[in-house]
């Protein structure tokens, strides 16, 4: 009897303590871009400048990113701890493929993160034991069938061309996610995402206590931060000496109507940018504006939302480099192909 109530009294102080974090996860997360425009006002900086704005980027989303790091990577440990994946795995499996890849582009669509903001959840899904082929199309269709940007197309160049844009972005990440699913690649994701201390506590075949859960997803959240927390460095640190960087002369002259690869041009050049959905917009329409054909201003923005540099470097830590190139390659030849569908039919 003693022993039950001490058990409900820890129980009870833990999930309080859980809570609190919870809200301390929060309120950082809210405070996050606050405490940073505040500290460049304080300090009397012009954020408009290149320099300021690189150096705010990257704290600002570097913070960002940690935060969803350990965040995610802890509710995704604590539910694989919790519940019971093999029957959902299973439910999933009895309903299809395809309700897993379109419930991963819906997920896509309702988590406004960036190309590299997506890839915590990326890799809480993998260490789930998701299939790839469905994680994969949730980390294509998260950035690129962006709402944010959506929103932006459909003001910027009306509401029916944001309708082709949501619409054929969801196709290719289905697409895409279907070919994966044909081939065996979970060989090529690195073993630090497969095995974590939630993985060793199912096995041990009990049903854990909620302080076991705890430990096990904290730990987890630990192994892998600690395992990638360098390539966030990296690749934010990329992000923030190119952010915002575009050089519309060089699309004006190499990416013009006249030219008949325009859409190549457009696509292999937007693959080095870490632009979001609002910040590409608008210089899309510029471009659009110049005489820049439908098609090529689409493969352009849909590169630049859905794949960058920084992106590949992150990636790198969890997947190894044929399925990181056979990742990228897809994506981009996938753009191609819409950029030169929108320039026939639009």
């Amino acid at each position: 009897m003693t022993q039950t109530l001490q058990k409900t009294d820890g129980d009870t102080r833990l999930r309080l303590l859980l809570a609190g974090g919870a809200v301390v996860w929060v309120l950082l997360w809210l405070a996050n871009e606050r405490v940073w425009d505040g500290l460049v006002a304080l300090l009397g900086l012009d954020l408009e400048s290149r320099a300021v704005g690189a150096v705010h980027f990257f704290f600002y989303d570097t913070v960002k990113i940690f935060l969803l790091l350990l965040g995610l990577m802890f509710v995704v440990g604590m539910l694989r701890a919790s519940l019971d994946l093999e029957r959902a795995r299973t439910f999933l499996e009895g309903r299809g493929l395809f309700v897993g890849l379109i419930l991963a582009v819906v997920l896509g669509v309702v988590t406004p993160f960036c190309s590299c903001s997506s890839i915590p959840l990326f890799i809480g899904f993998v260490a789930a034991g998701i299939p790839l082929s469905v994680t994969l199309t949730f980390l294509i269709a998260s950035p690129l069938v962006s709402e944010i940007a959506a929103i932006m197309i459909g003001d910027h160049f009306g509401w029916d061309i944001a309708l082709w844009y949501l619409l054929a972005g969801s196709v290719l990440s289905i697409l895409i996610g279907w070919a994966f699913s044909r081939f065996q690649l979970d060989h090529w994701v690195e073993d630090v995402v497969k095995s974590g201390r939630v993985s060793q506590l199912r096995a041990e075949g009990h049903k854990p206590t909620l302080r076991e859960r705890v430990d096990a997803a904290v730990e987890e959240s630990k192994d892998i931060f600690k395992d990638v927390w360098l390539w966030v460095l990296l690749g934010v640190g990329l992000g923030a000496a190119i952010h915002g960087w575009v050089p519309e002369d060089f699309f004006a002259r190499f990416a013009g109507p006249e030219n008949p690869f325009a859409v190549i041009v457009a696509t292999v050049a937007g693959l080095p940018l870490y632009v979001n959905g609002a910040g590409v917009v608008p210089v899309g329409e510029a471009l659009w504006s110049k005489g820049m054909s439908l098609g090529t201003v689409m493969a352009f923005m849909m590169s630049s939302i859905a794949l960058s540099i920084p992106q590949a470097v992150m990636l790198r830590r969890v997947l190894k480099p044929p399925l990181l190139a056979l990742f990228f390659g897809a994506v981009a030849v996938g753009i191609m192909a819409l950029g030169f569908l929108f320039n026939l039919f639009g």
